[in-house]
């Protein structure tokens, strides 16, 4: 019996067609938006980080972080290396190269190792180390999203130390407060507030532009650091202290990944418009600004930022620097719900509840359990650490290693899919590489002072995605190890077994074997459904699936189907509309006389297990707080049938 195959055989084989161009990618997807507004989200979005940085970095170069001695050779040096670090770091290698990684127009992480897993081919080495790298990275970037909302606020809100140092004993009390009400109003969406973020954050580096040219006009002389030289002369001067100011130096570029990773929503043309037009410029002044600023006044160095402000407009200052990093906050969370869900959807984590919040806007969503444990983190770091000088010791460890992340990984997209010779990407990136290490070696001494953390959020973060990814394999194996294959349990199926009107739909995750819940349905109720669709989830190494590419239908025959759906990584899957989808292709369901069955595995702990004792323990709460099937996959909530079995892991 030869089965009858509709539609694409790549699709039904669970495969990206490669050579598939981007959808506009150089505007990320969005071909007829206008490019002046694409720039102003981008403005407000992508940027909030790293523009939020001239807050705390000058000052924890020279201070605890730091460590360095002021003097004119000292500034100049550090205004150097900053200055050269976000040409090399952000222009060179995220706007000018990294960008080029287009995954059909998403970045980030996961997309540049779908896009790394796409030509490493068939080697499992390689495989092995694009899947190490993009866990390590993931789990690298959680640590980013805790400690940039708590230091960025933090900074803000010491302002008024500078404005009134009575009010002292408030400043943690307010910054606790304003990132407990950013986390409150989550579950409320961002779409009427977000359209302010890109005017607010125009207000914001034009004001960083203003301030630090007001002081450069007064003290030029501090463009000498624009020469290399400068940097290098650091180091002459100050040696050993040199290379530990690195651990504050490198707070100037972090949020320089977001750059990559919010391609998908404003595209490669508006986030390097914008860089180069506004937020560049402006952080070159501001920082230049500070340096000419605690030149001629040392005294300044207390808190050089909010100190470039006439005494008139300090509390304004105060105000829009706060809003500012609650935009970068807001950014950085809705950058881990994101990240979050295309990791459910490719395996790496449970099944979770995520809700829209906005009917126009794809991208804004909210996931609760996410959000919860993002706010407990944030305020625990607050709380724990107190200041931003003391948050600064933890910040940068993870940035850094993530940066040396996307290096490798887009060395081995520039050989694997771009046709570079390895000696050109091996040269190019391997430059890159070596800053980014350099900075992982300075902030690693960091790790005794509070740098631990993130790498302790990481480690376990990634103990969670292994042992998930391990676990479903070895349940996986259970379950269709010993399954009869669905053809000849088809062709031995009995004329004497009663069939029943409807269509009965199993989710299978194996369709080449017997589900367990149709085997356990004939068992028990002794019937079979006029109509059997067994139905299989793809999740492809790509963004976005369209409908006409979604669903492949395969006659069985005796009124069986094979049914594959395939969906992108920053997709939903919603089964009973891929359902409609089929009605094209010769399949035609009737909603209403359609059940969907459902196993339930309930996970009891092997006499002679696969896994370790922990593992295992940690494996069976993660699948018992996973999201319900039904729930994941959209099924209508009076047509779905469970059927449990208990599995030994």
């Amino acid at each position: 019996m030869a089965p009858v195959l509709i539609g694409s055989p790549a699709v039904a084989a669970g495969k990206a067609e490669k050579g598939t161009p981007s959808n506009d990618a150089g505007n990320g997807g969005h071909g007829h938006a206008d490019l002046r507004t694409l720039v102003i989200g981008a403005i407000g979005v992508v940027y909030g980080d790293i523009g939020t940085s001239p807050l705390y970095t000058l000052k924890e170069a020279f201070g605890e972080a730091g460590g360095l001695h002021l003097s004119e050779a000292a500034v100049l040096g550090v205004l150097s290396l900053v200055f050269w670090s976000l040409i090399v770091i952000v222009t060179l290698k995220y706007v000018a190269l990294i960008l080029r990684a287009d995954n059909r127009g998403e970045g980030g992480v996961l997309s540049m190792s779908a896009l790394a897993l796409r030509g490493a081919g068939s080697s499992r080495q390689a495989r092995r180390l694009v899947l190490g790298l993009s866990i390590a990275g993931l789990a690298l970037f959680y640590g980013d999203g805790l400690i940039t909302p708590a230091i960025s606020v933090l900074s803000a809100v010491e302002g008024l130390e500078t404005a009134t140092p009575e009010l002292e004993p408030y400043v943690l009390p307010i910054a606790t407060g304003v990132l407990f009400l950013l986390f409150m109003i989550q579950r409320f969406g961002t779409a009427s507030v977000g359209r302010l973020f890109g005017p607010v954050m125009i207000v914001w580096f034009g004001t960083l532009a203003v301030l630090g040219l007001a002081q450069i006009v007064q003290n030029p002389a501090v463009l000498a650091a624009l020469h290399p030289a400068r940097a290098l002369a650091l180091f002459e001067l100050a040696g050993w202290q040199a290379f530990v100011a690195l651990g504050a130096i490198v707070l100037a570029v972090t949020g320089a990944e977001a750059l990559y990773a919010d391609m998908g929503h404003f595209g490669r043309t508006p986030i390097r418009v914008a860089w180069l037009g506004l937020v560049l410029p402006s952080l070159v002044l501001n920082y230049f600004g500070q340096g000419a600023l605690v030149l001629r006044d040392p005294a300044a160095l207390e808190h050089p930022f909010y100190h470039l402000a006439p005494t008139f407009l300090l509390w304004p200052l105060i105000l829009l620097a706060t809003c500012a990093t609650v935009i970068a906050s807001q950014a950085v969370i809705s950058g881990v719900f994101s990240l979050t869900r295309q990791a459910i959807q490719l395996g790496y984590l449970p099944r979770m509840a995520i809700r829209h919040t906005s009917a126009s806007e794809i991208g804004q969503i909210y996931l609760p359990r996410v959000n919860w444990l993002l706010m407990l983190g944030v305020l625990v770091l607050v709380l724990g650490f107190g200041t931003s000088s003391n948050l600064a010791a933890a910040y940068g460890i993870s940035v850094t290693a993530a940066m040396s992340i996307d290096a490798v990984l887009a060395g081995l997209v520039a050989v694997w899919l771009w046709g570079w010779p390895g000696l050109v990407a091996g040269a190019v990136f391997g430059t890159f590489l070596l800053g980014d290490l350099g900075y992982v070696a300075a902030n690693s001494l960091k790790i005794p002072h509070g740098g631990w953390f993130p790498l302790l959020l990481a480690g376990a973060f990634s103990m969670v995605v292994m042992t998930w990814r391990h676990g479903r394999s070895v349940l996986y194996d259970r379950l269709y190890k010993d399954a009869m294959p669905t053809l000849k349990f088809i062709e031995n199926l009995s004329p004497s077994i009663q069939r029943v009107a409807g269509t009965a739909v199993f989710m299978t995750g194996n369709p080449a074997v017997v589900p367990t819940p149709l085997l356990h349905n004939l068992r028990h109720n002794k019937v079979i459904h006029e109509r059997v669709v067994l139905m299989t989830v793809i999740t492809e190494d790509v963004p976005y699936v369209p409908d006409k590419k979604r669903v492949v239908v395969e006659r069985l025959g005796k009124g069986f189907f094979q049914v594959w759906a395939s969906y992108g990584f920053m997709d939903e899957p919603d089964v009973p509309k891929a359902l409609e989808l089929c009605r094209s292709l010769g399949l035609a369901i009737e909603p209403m006389a359609t059940s969907y069955f459902l196993g339930r595995e309930t996970l009891i702990p092997s006499t002679r297990p696969e896994m370790g004792g922990i593992e295992e323990k940690l494996f069976i709460a993660l699948n018992t707080t996973a999201l319900a099937a039904n729930r994941y996959f959209k099924l209508p909530p009076d047509r779905v049938v469970e059927l449990g079995t208990q599995v030994e892991i």
